[in-house]
């Protein structure tokens, strides 16, 4: 039997130059979700949002990969907690197309749980600022990555803040 990887919480926090309701409305609804989640080189071209505790997501994400590779990743999770335009906390996981939960292994990469979680907090910082805080839990290995990954998503929805 293998040890699990070790895991770490990634926390990361950004101001955003938009008023708090704007930052959860644009977090939280399908048709602005597919425009700045994910990596810069990444699109999510399906995104599917149950919004409501227990309420499932499901999205695809698909993108090209260093080596050249297209990729097509699903992810799927359920909202546990929403406390409005102040938190979230959902689930996490690898899926398929069909919204089913899959281990890692499915997309070539171990040391992934089934399910981590993921929390978003919103502080109103006046004059129309928004300190969104970001903590994510996932493999050591990964964190680099994961932290590349988030930054550049909040610097997609830095973007599509300024054009509403």
């Amino acid at each position: 039997m293998s040890t699990p990887e070790p895991y770490r919480d990634l926390v990361i926090e950004r101001v955003f130059n938009a008023p708090r309701q704007l930052v959860w409305d644009v977090c939280t609804k399908p048709e602005h979700v597919m425009r700045w989640w994910g990596p810069r080189n990444f699109s999510f071209p399906i995104v599917k949002i149950d919004f409501r505790v227990g309420g499932k997501y499901h999205m695809c994400m698909t993108g090209t990969m260093p080596d050249g590779s297209n990729v097509e990743i699903w992810s799927t999770g359920y909202y546990k907690e929403i406390n409005p335009i102040e938190r979230i906390v959902c689930t996490d996981s690898f899926a398929d197309a069909e919204g089913n939960v899959v281990s890692s292994d499915h997309y070539g990469t171990e040391g992934w749980e089934l399910e981590v979680d993921v929390e978003l907090m919103f502080e109103d910082l006046g004059n129309r600022k928004t300190k969104m805080t970001l903590r994510h839990s996932m493999p050591e290995f990964m964190a680099d990555e994961g932290i590349v990954g988030w930054n550049e998503s909040f610097d997609k929805l830095a973007e599509v803040l300024e054009t509403l």
